[in-house]
């Protein structure tokens, strides 16, 4: 099955993502006791290609399995791709890469901001040196099949997470998470004041640090909440 593409998210939810980062709006998540499958996050073994990289995008699904991949090849042209990032439920398989850097520089290409595979990709260092993100189990260089056109833009589950079409993708050093579109703007708001609140302890910590080293009267350090739940 084939379908069109959800709508893009609004650039202001993608910007407000970009600077809060995948831990951030899964303490979002936890905060406001959303009750997502992995709690929005993605197996652990799902990471970046390459540190740093990182993405924010809008989920464009598709579902193969046993390292099949022309799913992801018809997901590559069929679609102005602008602003998606491809979400690909592999079902983890591990005899087969999903995809390597040429179809990597294709989605580039025509636009993808990134992709995410419950699977296997190869080409590391092609992939490190077009800069693109990709986020998948880790790599094995055989190559995948060509069978089955598989599902794209349908409910998927990837990683033990479920993705719909047009929810927020958001990725980077530490992993993947994926926020329903009917819980962004809630999680963006918990997560940001998250933020205010680690921006806060941060100068704490660096006052504690400077006051140590001077040897003057040291602030208190501990969180509030720590201080009563020892009471």
């Amino acid at each position: 099955m084939i379908n069109a593409c959800a709508p893009l998210l609004a650039e202001d939810i993608i910007k407000r993502a970009e600077n809060l980062g995948v831990a951030l709006l899964l303490d979002g998540v936890k905060k406001l006791g959303i009750d997502l499958p992995n709690g929005g996050c993605m197996d652990a073994e799902v990471m970046p290609v390459d540190r740093g990289m990182s993405v924010v995008g809008t989920a464009l699904t598709v579902e193969t399995c046993d390292g099949d991949n022309f799913p992801i090849h018809v997901a590559s042209y069929s679609f102005a791709a602008d602003g998606y990032v491809m979400v690909i439920d592999g079902k983890g398989y591990n005899k087969r890469a999903y995809f390597g850097d040429l179809i990597m520089g294709a989605c580039q290409a025509v636009g993808f901001k990134g992709m995410v595979v419950d699977g296997y990709s190869r080409d590391r260092d092609g992939n490190i040196e077009l800069g693109f993100p990709v986020y998948s189990r880790g790599f094995m260089p055989c190559g995948p099949i060509k069978k089955n056109e598989g599902n794209i833009n349908t409910p998927i589950m990837c990683a033990g997470v479920k993705v719909a079409p047009g929810d927020l993708v958001v990725g980077d050093s530490d992993g993947v998470c994926v926020i329903p579109k009917e819980h962004i703007e809630a999680v963006l708001a918990a997560a940001e004041e998250k933020k205010a609140y680690e921006s806060k302890r941060r100068e704490t910590i660096a006052a504690y640090r400077e006051a140590r080293k001077k040897g003057t009267e040291l602030p208190q350090l501990a969180p509030q909440w720590v201080l009563d739940m020892m009471k």
